[in-house]
């Protein structure tokens, strides 16, 4: 009987600790996955900037290829074209390399996004 009463008192001894020990584990749950979604959020916060500006970029030089085709100004038309292969080659993930960066600019409203 002593053996009984010992193996059940064993028995809620675990799973009490197992319970803790679940418990343990939905509270880091949920700390990673909202560290994880906030990350996420930032990532595409940047993402969504950084692009917008790239296409911001892209338009204006266009707009200067054409003023230059329309003037026959070759000079500011390989300028113009230069800084298009420039913009296209670099890489708006550079930046994330150094995400304290990143983040300060996006808190600042008056970064201005050059790329």
């Amino acid at each position: 009987m002593n053996d009984v009463v010992q193996a059940w008192t064993e028995y809620l001894k675990i799973t009490e600790e197992e319970k803790t020990k679940r418990s343990e584990i939905e509270a880091w749950e949920n700390i990673t996955l909202a560290e994880i979604q906030a990350k996420r959020d930032f990532l595409i916060n940047y993402l969504d900037r950084s692009f917008d500006e790239r296409a911001k970029n892209f338009q204006s030089l266009f707009q200067k290829i054409d003023r230059a085709m329309s003037s026959d100004d070759n000079q500011q038309l390989g300028l113009a074209l230069n800084a298009i292969v420039d913009l296209a080659k670099s890489s708006p993930f550079h930046d994330l390399s150094n995400l304290s960066i990143v983040q300060a600019a996006l808190d600042d409203p008056e970064y201005v996004w050059e790329l």
